[in-house]
This record gives structure tokens, sequence and C-alpha cells, in this order.
């Protein structure tokens, strides 16, 4: 598994491993370690002395250290909590509080997924499994994922290719566009959100080259592991600080869409933490966990039609169904003067939140509205919390904007759209479509993802089936520190050591 998939824990090829240390040399780049993402005050303070001069969205090596939950609304300073919003009962209908963390302050991309590129090419450049000098890194997404891997490729002096489908939104294209070293770089495959699969085939198009590396977010691992410490970490910071506020406040549920599963990982901190429970969040229009469906949806960013080989199955509470009528309609809601007007002066929600609503993208809606599933399908009270994310804001998704109102509201959203947006989906939004999953669900869920590894993508049934076992998934967390300490190495190496 270890040569498939990128988990090594010594230098598997001296001559790459000094490219890459000549590369890094020349180029005056220093990579932070995953501790320090995880702790951002950790990092040396010459460094974040050096990135006061140096833009959140420019291509510098240096916004490597501020990949990490803890940068502020302007994207350069450092704040002691990560940003977020507490959801009232005023918006949501439920007593349970609703955490949301924000994704949007990461840099270069405003999305979190730059976290998970990291954590899946500075693994392998350290192990000298990646030659910046002759290698592509090849990032196969939905959106996000694949320009976060643009940009950390970018700043580290690697050549990326971006593969997604050609019906994402604009914004995601004209982003690849200014980033990308050659429009080839861009590489679009058919279809929209559900078809990961075609993404699959040009990937394995693009592997008979041997120059081209994989990094393919549903199955590397260096995704999960740095969710685990990275995200959980943050996410259980910001409960203790709003903890310490409401001592008797319980962390009840972890919510996130399934997508990669990479984000999911930081459920299994929440759990070992405090027993948090986790819920796997899907459209319904492509029930893929919860009926081994299929469909077209556009809940942007979240995959699916198949079961990522770095989802912990076995440890995962709830599947949660969420249509994209849902989502569509509250982006609107969230992102229109009279949306907001409706908001702050029918039903009360407070104007600071409302205008933080922008803030949370098709998946961020989705995972709040998953949250809300949770809260009424448990009964939850006041002091039962719900913790989710939101990878990135609304930004992203503005061209979508008159497909949704051509679709589902005639070319026009009013007041009367408003007031029936909100009853439907927010106050009105029921309990179908969910699932708390025993152990012959999980098992049920589990096995599906077999005839998209094994037969498919070429997974051993040995390594497929150790998945099944807690104590794999514990395992892989000694390589955070193991990691870590081949990256200080190489610092040293580079001359870009403390």
């Amino acid at each position: 598994m270890s040569k498939q998939l990128g988990l090594e824990t010594q230098v598997v090829d001296p001559s790459v491993y000094a490219n890459s240390v000549m590369r890094f040399r020349e180029a005056g780049i220093r990579l932070p370690t995953l501790a320090q993402l995880a702790e951002p005050w950790t990092i040396p303070a010459e460094v974040h002395d050096a990135l006061a001069d140096v833009g959140p969205d420019d291509a510098h090596p240096l916004n490597l250290f501020r990949v990490h939950w803890y940068n502020g609304a302007d994207r350069r300073t450092l704040e002691a909590v990560p940003d977020h919003v507490v959801l009232p009962k005023a918006l949501t209908g439920v007593d349970a509080p609703i955490i949301v963390v924000l994704g949007e302050h990461f840099p270069m991309i405003t999305a979190h997924k730059v976290l998970a590129a990291y954590g899946c090419l500075a693994p392998r450049l350290v192990t000298g499994q990646f030659d910046p000098l002759h290698h592509r890194a090849v990032w196969p997404s939905t959106g996000n994922y694949c320009r976060g891997g643009l940009a950390i490729s970018k700043i580290m002096q690697c050549r990326g290719v971006a593969v997604l489908p050609e019906g994402m939104s604009q914004e995601r294209f004209d982003w690849l566009e200014r980033w990308a070293l050659e429009r080839r770089d861009i590489i679009r495959t058919p279809g929209t959100e559900s078809n990961v699969k075609e993404i699959y085939d040009e990937c394995a198009r693009l592997e008979q080259v041997p120059s081209n590396v994989i990094f393919n977010q549903f199955c590397e691992y260096g995704n999960h592991l740095v969710h685990y410490a990275v995200t959980g970490r943050a996410l259980a910071h910001v409960f203790k600080h709003l903890q310490a506020d409401q001592p008797a406040l319980r962390l009840f549920g972890f919510v996130s869409a399934t997508g990669s599963a990479g984000t999911l990982a930081a459920g299994d901190w929440l759990k070992d933490e405090f027993g948090t429970r986790i819920a796997a969040m899907e459209a319904v229009e492509c029930p893929t966990l919860l009926a081994n469906g299929f469909g077209e949806h556009n809940i942007q960013g979240i995959g699916d039609k198949h079961v990522p080989l770095i989802h912990n199955v076995m440890n995962t509470d709830f599947v949660i169904g969420v249509s994209d009528a849902a989502t569509d309609s509250l982006g609107l809601l969230f992102n229109t003067a009279v949306g907001r007007d409706y908001l702050i002066e029918r039903k009360g929600v407070p104007a600071e939140l409302v205008a933080r609503l922008p803030s949370l993208g098709f998946s961020g809606i989705a995972n709040v509205l998953g949250a809300i599933k949770m809260a009424r399908q448990q009964g939850l009270g006041a002091d039962d919390a719900i913790i989710t994310v939101a990878t990135d804001g609304y930004t992203m998704y503005g061209s979508e904007n008159a497909k949704i109102l051509k679709q589902r509201f005639g070319g026009d959203f009013d007041r009367l759209d408003a007031a029936e947006v909100f009853g439907q989906h927010l106050a009105g939004q029921g309990v179908d479509h969910m699932e708390e999953l025993d152990h012959a669900a999980r098992t049920r869920m589990f096995n599906l993802g077999y005839f998209t590894w094994v037969e498919q993508q070429g997974v051993s049934l040995q390594d497929f089936q150790a998945r099944r076992d807690q104590r794999f998934w514990r395992g892989l967390r000694e390589y955070l520190g193991t990691w870590d300490t081949l990256i200080e190495q190489f610092n040293q190496q580079t001359g870009q050591a403390d």
C-alpha cells in the first residue's frame, strides 16, 4: 500500500530527494510541519514577520505557513481562535447551536482544500517520491482540491495539472486560468459534480506517462491525516472556546459532506476527544451511501457515486441526505438583498449574522442542513452543539445564480420566494433521508467500496480489508510525527531550518 498511496516513512529514492533539496535550496522554500499548521502560534517569529510583506493570494512560498484555520478575516493576521459563526434558532429552527467553522480565510484559493493538497504533496517530497524537476503533480477533483493542488505546486516550484468536470462553476475555471502555468494544465472531463469515474478514467490515461504523479484525494491518506491532525484540532479549539462561556455545552455531532472523506477525518479527532458522533452528508439526488444510488446534483465539491478509500466508514454514525434544491435556493436567500432583508425583518435573524452567511458555499449550506436534520431527529437541546465546516464561501458560485433563478424561480427572486424558501428548506427541514448506522449498515457501506478500489483501481484485497479495523486508522497516525521529522530534516538539507 505504501508505494501506491504515498505512505512512506523514509527516503525511497535518494536521487529524487536530492533534486528536491536542490530545487528548494535554490528557491529558498521552507516547509511547515503539520504540527505547526495545527498550532500556527508555534511557527517561528521570523516567518511571521516575513509574512507581513506577502499577500495571501501571492504565489509566494511563505504562504505555505498560512495553510491553517487561524487566519483572520483579512487572511493576513493570526487569530487566537479559528473564525466561526454560531447559527441560532431564529435561522435554523432548532434549539441546538450549530457551529460553522469558515474555510474562506485560507490563502490563495479561499478554501480549506489547500490544506489537503499540502498534506498530500509535502510527504511525497520529503520521502523522495516526487521530483519537482521531472514530475507533474496531477490533482483530480470536482473543484477546490485541484485549485489547492495547483497553488501548492506553484509555490513549491512544481508543475501542477488540474483535472475537473467541465460543468463546475465558472469561478473555478477563472481561478485556474490565472494560476496554471499553461492552459493545457487544466483538463476538463465530461459531466458535473457526480462524474467522479470520468475523472478517474482521465487520471488512468495520464498515469501512462511516467512523469505524471496522481494525487487522488479519494485515496491519499495524507488527506485523511492532515484533516485529522489539523482540522480536528482546530474544531476542538473552537468548541472549547465556546464551552468556556457555556460549561454545560457538549459536542454531540460533527457533520461533513462525504466528498473525498478527508474532512470527515476531523470527526475521528472529535470522537476521540469528546465522544462526538460523526455524520456523513450526501446529496439525495445521488444517494450513494443511503441507497447505493446514482444521479446528478449541484452541491458542488462533494463528489459521489463511490465510497472513498480514506473514508473511515466503520467509525461513521449517521448518513444524512440533503437536496440541491435546498442548497440552490438557500444560496439565493443568503446572497440576495431581498433574501437578507427577509431574514432580518421578518425572522429576526441578527443583521451581523446575516452579513456572514455569504461565507457559506454550496457544501457549507448543505452541511448546515445536515446539522439541522441531526438536531431534529435526535431531539437535541440548547446544550447539544453540532459543529461543521464551510469549505469555501459563495464567491465561488455567483455564476450559478442565473441558472438557479431560471430553473427554480422563473427568472426572479422576490420576497414571497424568500419566505417560501425559508419555510420549506429551513423551518420545514425534515428528518427524511437519514440513517443512524448500526454495524450491519456500516458493513454494507464499507463493502460498496470494493467495486471501486479493488476491482477498478487495483488496491489489494488485503489493504482494502485492513480498513475495517480501527487499529488500522490509529496506526496511520504514527505517520504524522514521522513526516514532521522528515520535514525538519529536509529543511535542514535545504538550508531553511532555524
